[in-house]
């Protein structure tokens, strides 16, 4: 009886510790898996930290700010770690009551800069800290001429600084415009559309409403690049293509070869809208954002993807494609 007792008492002994290991190992294979939720994602870089910001998607409301996420090799992401509860900028600080989306963050004289869209308008903030907080003590938009989205700031090398947005006019069309030298707004004579949703990849479904949006623009070798998405977000067929220019208010042509990402690339749908950065060994890169699953359009998932030049063609290395986990 007493060595039947013994055993009896080491069997529980070895369920217990058993049970013990396997919910430490799913702990872990969780925290492991577990993606970063944001869509129209955003990089910047600064003294060997990236910063991750883009439109909440998860159980995070986008109605109350940006989020932001940080590492320093862009595998290993800790956030959300933005100055007021995880936020970099919070509603109430700044422009904006709803729909906080697409933010873009760039430094000028010393001072970081927010560049963002809220209530269908688009809004400046800014900081002392890449992790806020971002405000703008007057509250108010750049601009008020109709709704505009996706905002992003270009500075030439002549110094000049232009705005590319999209304007929601009988779909969504891409605009430029120069912006004043104070980042107050644009000069509204120099606004000119560059392109919209003509092409049978960009709108796939044959909608009466197109959507080219998500604009970044680079410069290589004397022509200007337009890196784009075209459909609607929630079109598993939204991808990502390019058009080239001689000068930033265009004309634009568009890349024969696009779309450069897209679902046939890297087997995951709705990728796009996202944004160019460069690693600390100065590799190109392009962070975006992908449907939850291949039936599920939210919340969506931030990834990032290998860019690189050649010749005068802009690539995509879809092997390199990876999605971010916290």
């Amino acid at each position: 009886m007493e060595i039947k007792k013994y055993f009896t008492i080491l069997s529980l002994f070895c369920v217990f510790i058993c049970c013990s290991q396997d919910k430490e190992t799913a702990k872990k294979t969780t925290s492991k898996e577990q993606p970063i939720l944001l869509a129209d994602p955003t990089i910047f870089y600064e003294n060997g930290v990236y910063y991750l910001y883009g439109t909440t998607t998860g159980d995070f409301p986008n109605g109350e700010g940006f989020q932001v996420y940080t590492s320093s090799d862009l595998k290993k992401w800790k956030g959300p770690v933005g100055a007021q509860n995880g936020l970099a900028l919070k509603k109430g600080d700044a422009y904006g009551t709803k729909g906080f989306w697409a933010p873009q963050v760039f430094k000028s004289n010393n001072k970081f800069y927010m560049i963002y869209t809220a209530d269908e308008n688009i809004a400046i903030a800014s900081s002392d800290s890449p992790l806020g907080p971002f405000k703008n003590d007057s509250k108010t938009p750049m601009f008020n001429s109709g709704k505009q989205i996706d905002p992003f700031f270009f500075v030439d090398q002549d110094g000049k600084k232009y705005l590319y947005h999209v304007r929601l006019t009988n779909g969504n069309r891409i605009f430029v415009a120069e912006l004043k030298d104070d980042l107050s707004g644009i000069k509204e004579e120099t606004l000119k559309e560059c392109i919209s949703g003509v092409l049978p990849w960009e709108n796939t479904q044959n909608v009466s409403w197109p959507v080219t949006e998500g604009p970044t623009v680079l410069k290589h070798n004397d022509l200007y690049y337009m890196i784009y998405s075209a459909n609607d977000f929630r079109n598993p067929d939204y991808a990502v293509g390019y058009a080239t220019a001689k000068s930033p208010l265009g004309p634009w042509e568009k890349a024969t070869e696009s779309p450069i990402i897209s679902k046939k690339d890297v087997g995951i749908n709705g990728v796009g809208h996202g944004d160019v950065f460069y690693d600390k060994n100065g590799k190109m890169k392009y962070v975006l954002h992908t449907h939850f699953s291949n039936s599920g359009v939210s919340p969506r998932k931030a990834a990032i993807i290998d860019i690189d030049f050649e010749g005068n063609k802009l690539r995509a290395d879809a092997k390199s494609f990876v999605l971010l986990k916290e």
